[in-house]
């Protein structure tokens, strides 16, 4: 599926059309995507890239004409009976609010009801109001809260445990 994302730069009123494809992103993507996240983060990228080898998540990306990623996220469909559960969100900072994860949470909606399933679960940290308004613009509701924690690598390399509420939320497919 080819798509195109428009780029405007404010200061030569230059406008780009630059078309983007979505495929499963590949344990080879993953050097390229240090955009996305510390070492840490693509070690678990990694991980999960292994699970979808067995058909347990699909793990997307959204590339450039390139073949570069410039967004990626996952679905699981072994957290929530009947559903996919998409995480793991993430779009090129320079890209943002460009249409990406419109892009992104839709091809993921489609690979949910290719699988026979007619919902879609995230959740969102309830310190992000971008993302959560990108979410019920697309048609999720909240349903819930509930805490969440993961390691996260700091600028000198130590691990430590972020913890979060995060705001459940659903879409009917």
């Amino acid at each position: 599926m080819l798509q195109g994302v428009t780029i405007e730069d404010d200061f030569t009123d230059a406008t780009v059309i630059l078309p983007v494809s979505v495929r499963d992103l590949l344990p080879r993507d993953l050097p390229t995507c240090t955009w996305s996240g510390s070492s840490t983060h693509l070690r678990s990228v990694e991980r999960e890239l292994a699970r979808a080898a067995v058909g347990e998540v699909d793990y997307l990306a959204v590339c450039t004409p390139m073949d570069l990623p410039v967004a990626i996220g996952g679905i699981d469909f072994q957290i929530s009976e009947g559903a996919g559960t998409l995480w793991q969100l993430a779009v090129f900072p320079a890209l943002q609010s460009r249409g990406l994860g419109t892009l992104l949470v839709r091809t993921a909606e489609q690979r949910i009801r290719d699988r026979g399933l007619h919902r879609a679960e995230l959740s969102v940290e309830e310190n992000n109001p971008r993302a959560r308004a990108l979410y019920e613009r697309l048609g999720y509701v909240a349903c819930g809260s509930t805490p969440d924690a993961w390691d996260e690598e700091g600028p000198d390399g130590s691990i430590h445990r972020h913890e979060t509420m995060c705001v459940l939320m659903r879409k009917g497919l």
